[in-house]
């Protein structure tokens, strides 16, 4: 039993809600979310696979550690479902090696599968899906005249978006928080592997490092914002992912974000006119693990074009929106952003919103010259169905949001159906307005 988890006895009745708990967001989401589960009757359990995932589980009696290896999990996962006979699995993000074979498993076996994720309409949204998220979305293979066939069943109206940034400080500070334990505390989890690619002193570092100069980095962002909006040239905006995000990773041609900025630079030099600039939008949460920076400068100057080129650290997109004649991404959900202003946008990869009303179909030099806009009648259908499905107002990270999230995703995860199904059938719940704040 040495690569296995530490397997309990106990069996539940097999007319109970059994959920199994993965990996979640960095902080205590996962800790709140089992504990009102709890209190509808269902069974919650955790799989801890560090020490930064047991730090934010409280339940020590229903705490799972699995110390084995990568390779030994599928075995270890059929065990665990048969052990506790459970009938749900949940996770945050379904890319991460150990989350795709949970699902794949769980998927065979009946097991309904809750995926978290980043809000596909952002700020202060989360996304709630079954079985799979961005590329593995059912939302994938639905068309927008589904959408507002669905659509008829509900005569509500959506909720407002709030008018506040949202969580990205406790974001970071949990982050740094959950790497912290994982670099100090994780003896007992030797062979514990991280999803991404840099080591876990790096990835403490680099939060730490992004916490502490949030402030000059605000300032920063102010400086070249303004210089941006006040230059008084014609602009186009790439809004740039973390090259670790799974989204970029999994359901995108690049490899590496240099890629795809050589790919921008080139389509750039070649289409637009000769008196348009190109505004380069880093991640809000980047924090120079990949020397972005720098690749800009090399690369705009590679193809003649550096003196047109500004880089703009991260933070709200809506001012530079304000003023931009076009968007370019690989696949961002910050996309969504440039869809409800009624700008032009072109996509690189797989994204829930790539449908052909709204992202152009052009070549990047024909885009840059003359982009055509997106159908703004059906993008607002769109955006209304994810309101009305898988967007669900709250956060993972700031303790207002937790609870704004936990009043309606309890009850979504206990209903029969997904949001979809939910909808379509005309049982969806009407969603509790959103108080706005100044």
């Amino acid at each position: 039993m040495s690569n296995r988890a530490d397997l309990r006895d106990t069996k539940t009745p097999q007319s109970q809600r059994v959920f199994l708990f993965l990996q979640g967001p960095h902080g205590p989401f996962f800790h709140g979310l089992a504990r009102m589960l709890r209190t509808t009757g269902a069974e919650t359990w955790r799989v801890g696979f560090n020490a930064g995932d047991r730090a934010f589980w409280r339940h020590s009696k229903r705490y799972i550690p699995y110390r084995g290896t990568i390779a030994d999990w599928p075995d270890t996962l059929s065990a665990l479902l048969d052990q506790h006979d459970v009938t749900d699995i949940v996770l945050y993000g379904d890319a991460r090696p150990i989350h795709a074979g949970a699902i794949r498993i769980a998927r065979a076996r009946g097991v309904t599968v809750h995926v978290f994720e980043e809000g596909y309409l952002r700020p202060y949204w989360v996304t709630y899906e079954r079985g799979g998220s961005n590329g593995n979305s059912r939302l994938m293979g639905m068309s927008v005249a589904q959408m507002q066939d669905d659509l008829d069943h509900a005569d509500h109206d959506s909720p407002p978006p709030p008018a506040h940034w949202g969580d990205m400080r406790e974001h970071i500070f949990y982050g740094a928080l959950y790497h912290w334990f994982v670099m100090f505390r994780n003896r007992r989890y030797r062979n514990f592997q991280p999803h991404r690619e840099f080591p876990v002193t790096v990835e403490f570092r680099l939060y730490l490092k992004r916490l502490l100069l949030m402030p000059t980095h605000a300032i920063e962002r102010r400086i070249a914002t303004r210089r941006v909006r006040s230059g008084g040239f014609p602009y186009h905006l790439a809004l740039l992912q973390l090259e670790q995000d799974s989204s970029f990773q999994a359901h995108s041609p690049f490899a590496r974000m240099a890629e795809f900025l050589d790919t921008l630079f080139s389509g750039f030099a070649e289409g637009a006119p000769s008196h348009h600039h190109l505004v380069i939008k880093a991640h809000p949460l980047e924090n120079d693990r990949v020397p972005l920076r720098h690749e800009v400068r090399r690369l705009a100057k590679q193809h003649g074009i550096g003196d047109r080129v500004h880089y703009v650290r991260g933070g709200k997109l809506a001012q530079l929106l304000d003023d931009a004649r076009s968007a370019v991404t690989v696949n961002s959900t910050s996309g969504q952003q440039v869809l409800w202003r009624g700008l032009p946008l072109k996509i690189f990869g797989t994204a829930v919103y790539a449908k052909p009303e709204f992202v152009s179909d052009q070549t990047l030099p024909a885009f840059f010259d003359a982009p055509t806009r997106p159908d703004k009648e059906a993008y607002r259908c769109y955006r209304r169905y994810l309101l009305e499905t898988s967007q669900v107002p709250g956060g993972y990270y700031a303790r207002k949001g937790r609870q704004q999230l936990l009043r309606q995703v309890v009850d979504m995860m206990l209903a029969p159906g997904d949001p979809y199904e939910m909808l379509k059938s005309g049982n969806a719940a009407p969603r509790q307005q959103l108080r706005l704040v100044n």
